[in-house]
């Protein structure tokens, strides 16, 4: 048999590949997705080796993670229940493609990961502490420990922190003695106390440049994330729900994608029909849901991406924010394709196309319904 794994060298990747050849008796070949780990990925292919494996790949999938999948999700502006930004969930569908290619490739029998889930892991390993408890006999090393017990996931978009002292929602990781586990941002508390004007240019949806450098969607995300985790931006602490029924406490870090996001929104904001917007809104808990559920493939998210990026087509700006101790603050946008017209928002009198006068039959057709409901019925008190 032989088993292609996708690894990360973390807790659970680096018990399976030794507990997988001795189980099954089976030749793994490990394989890593750089989606922007940066000095994760470092040394993965002598660890992997050394508990185990035949062969080990490393594939540099930052640009197409960017363009082909967080960007796409930029555009429908989706957040999983108000809160998460999707870094884990959007990098799951790029790292399956990328290790079934490499599957057929080598002519396997069976892919595998690591995943810390009920259900997944729990054949040998009750918990974590059983699985570092093994790292430790077989003298394999991970960055796990009994006294930082959590596990970590992080990617181009964002840094992820779960399990272990994070399993009780009470539990506070921005104390001193805890502040230590974040690695992307520093804490808005030790942010500059100068704030740090930032300005994204934007085509169709896409950002395409960073205070006036033209960058890749992969260097976009990268100076971005700097920026943010220079001033203390993208931290969030949520209890999710998980698709299979349970309620997950996790920490992340998303600097970058938090200010792309903002970005992105004020662009719209100016050159978006409202009805369109509007309807576009409509599909944001439907799209988050679906990549969080793991149906980036599907052909409902495929249809509903074609419907955002229609709405897309004059999404092309440049915003300015402010970059403030966690905060985010809007100080400008402009659009060659705005539809804000300064003398009819104005009121000061200024004049324009629009006539005022047109409300007395729009405000009398809106309350007809009221009006009617208010006399055969009572309708409430005013």
């Amino acid at each position: 048999m032989k088993i292609v794994l996708a690894y990360s060298g973390g807790l659970d990747t680096s018990v399976i590949v030794k507990w997988l050849k001795e189980k099954y008796d089976a030749e793994i070949v490990t394989f890593a997705a750089d989606v922007g780990q940066e000095e994760e990925l470092k040394g993965l292919d002598k660890k992997a080796k050394a508990t185990g494996a035949s062969k080990h790949y490393t594939l540099d999938l930052v640009e197409e993670f960017a363009k082909d999948y967080i960007f796409p999700m930029i555009r429908a502006n989706a957040i999983y229940e108000g809160q998460y930004y999707l870094g884990t969930s959007i990098a799951r569908p790029l790292i399956a493609k990328a290790q079934v290619d490499i599957a057929r490739k080598e002519k396997a029998d069976t892919v595998a990961h690591g995943a810390t889930g009920k259900g997944n892991d729990q054949e040998l390993f009750p918990g974590r502490a059983e699985m570092i408890a093994y790292c430790a006999k077989h003298k394999i090393p991970v960055e796990a420990s009994l006294k930082k017990p959590y596990s970590m996931d992080r990617n181009l978009l964002h840094i992820s922190y779960e399990a272990g002292i994070l399993e009780d929602p009470w539990f506070d990781p921005t104390t001193k003695e805890n502040k230590e586990m974040f690695k992307l941002s520093v804490a808005p508390e030790d942010a500059p106390d100068k704030p740090e004007y930032v300005e994204i240019d934007f085509v169709k949806g896409d950002a395409v440049a960073v205070n006036g450098k033209k960058l890749t969607p992969g260097g976009v995300m990268k100076a971005l994330n700097k920026l943010g985790g220079k001033h203390g931006i993208g931290r969030v602490d949520l209890v999710e729900n998980r698709f299979v029924g349970m309620k997950s406490r996790g920490v992340y870090e998303t600097p970058g994608g938090t200010i792309l996001m903002q970005a992105h929104r004020q662009v719209e904001s100016l050159t978006m029909d409202r009805e369109v917007l509007h309807l576009r809104d409509s599909f944001i808990p439907k799209y988050a849901e679906l990549v969080y559920n793991g149906f980036w493939f599907a052909p409902e998210r495929e249809m509903l991406q074609a419907m955002v990026d229609e709405s897309q087509k004059y999404v092309t700006g440049t915003v300015r924010l402010k970059l403030y101790k966690g905060n985010i603050i809007t100080c400008g946008r402009k659009s060659k394709y705005s539809l804000y017209d300064d003398k009819i928002a104005s009121m000061e009198g200024v004049k324009s196309w629009y006539n005022q006068s047109d409300a007395t039959g729009f405000i009398r057709l809106n309350g007809l319904r009221l009006r009617a409901r208010k006399l055969a019925q009572g309708g409430p008190k005013v």
